[in-house]
């Protein structure tokens, strides 16, 4: 006897979701057709979902813009539009708010990132996995080219925005990620940064308002022509973590938008009780650090290291102390404090002096942030008692 089921058809019906890829691009005539023409082969080879590429003009002087027409009209499937303001974030979100798409994504015009990543980027986003998708290229499998200066640079920021804020996410800045429409519109009424700190406000916002953030591994080649400008670059993020932990720190932060708790698939069973995640504390550990690496810097030129580190300190006690009082209460010691100068201290006077100012920034302020986040889990454990 044949006991076997009778086959099941799938259902071919189900609509796609589609996918727009939003490329920024600020005097990019040399470069724009080049990665137009290579992102559309791309896709039309192969790419599983229905897509539309969106070029974004926010302000060239040069014949960019003619540039991006006349692709949109050799292209079936490329759209142009232009901005006055300039700077990636602000490109970025008059693009994201009008896209027709499911899921909105981005990547930059030098196409560092390989395109073979593409796919797994959108795919956890398009399948309700995850809210975000960003690639990284800190993973242990990613695999990059670029220079010392940068490396240091992206490895000391990220690590600051994983102790200092809690960050889930290990690559804030790479400039290939993608959302679901529906829920990063929200978050974008309460991104404020129009250039490079948009993608760092954005995840930081996401995992405050509970989202998930999918990373993918990447290969990248570092783009000798990038417009980036590191210091002055480095200087506006760190503007803009004082800013956002701030915004956390008073409640402000909320977006209207998180992800539905989980429902157990199995009809019997039996569910534990939900862990409450605290984010106040944290945010309040992110702003002190940002606030203590700008001071530093503002007042390096003016003192040397003991003195400037002896300022800084003092001064971040005074601005963030409303920050998070429960925190900042193990903080006003006495003892903490000269040990936390006394640490920070040696931490600056490590660096060899020809260094300039931005290595020893890196290290105080990964030192202050490690000893604050040390000194946060000693004063939770010392108030709650053993789990």
């Amino acid at each position: 006897m044949d006991t076997r089921a009778e086959p099941r058809t799938l259902d071919t019906a189900t609509r796609l979701a589609s996918v727009d890829i939003v490329i920024p691009v600020l005097n990019e005539e040399r470069a724009l057709p080049g990665c137009v023409s290579t992102l559309a082969d791309f896709l039309r080879a192969g790419f599983p979902l229905p897509w539309r590429i969106t070029i974004v003009d926010n302000g060239s002087t040069d014949a960019t813009w003619p540039v991006a027409n006349a692709l949109a009209a050799e292209f079936e499937r490329v759209h142009a539009r232009r901005i006055d303001v300039r700077g990636r974030g602000a490109a970025l979100r008059a693009a994201w708010r009008e896209s027709p798409a499911d899921v909105v994504a981005y990547m930059d015009v030098d196409l560092s990132t390989d395109l073979d990543a593409l796919f797994p980027l959108v795919a956890s986003v398009a399948s309700g996995h995850s809210e975000i998708a960003i690639g990284t290229r800190l993973a242990h499998s990613a695999r990059i080219r670029r220079s010392l200066r940068r490396e240091v640079v992206s490895r000391g920021y990220n690590a600051l925005l994983r102790y200092g804020f809690g960050a889930g996410f290990s690559d804030a800045q790479c400039g290939f990620k993608a959302a679901r429409t529906d829920v990063v519109r929200p978050l974008m009424d309460k991104i404020e940064d129009d250039g490079w700190f948009f993608d760092t406000e954005l995840l930081l916002l996401a995992e405050h308002n509970g989202l998930r953030v999918h990373e993918v591994p990447v290969d990248w080649i570092e783009d000798v022509d990038s417009r980036v400008r590191i210091v002055r670059t480095a200087v506006d993020d760190l503007k803009g973590l004082a800013r956002v932990a701030w915004s956390m720190s008073l409640g402000r932060a909320g977006a209207g938008v998180r992800r539905s708790e989980p429902t157990p698939t199995h009809p019997e069973a039996m569910v534990a009780g939900r862990r409450q995640a605290r984010l106040g504390p944290l945010a309040a550990i992110g702003l002190s650090t940002v606030v203590y690496a700008l001071l530093y810097l503002l007042l390096r030129d003016l003192w040397p290291p003991a003195v400037t580190n002896l300022c800084a300190l003092a001064l971040t006690g005074v601005v963030t102390v409303e920050a998070g009082r429960r925190w900042a209460a193990g903080r006003r010691a006495s003892p903490a404090f000269l040990a936390n100068y006394a640490l920070t201290t040696m931490a600056a006077l490590a660096v060899p002096a020809g260094a300039g100012p931005l290595p020893e920034v890196c290290a105080v302020t990964a030192t202050y942030c490690l000893l604050a986040f040390v000194r946060f889990a000693v004063l939770e454990d010392l108030i709650n008692g053993p789990h």
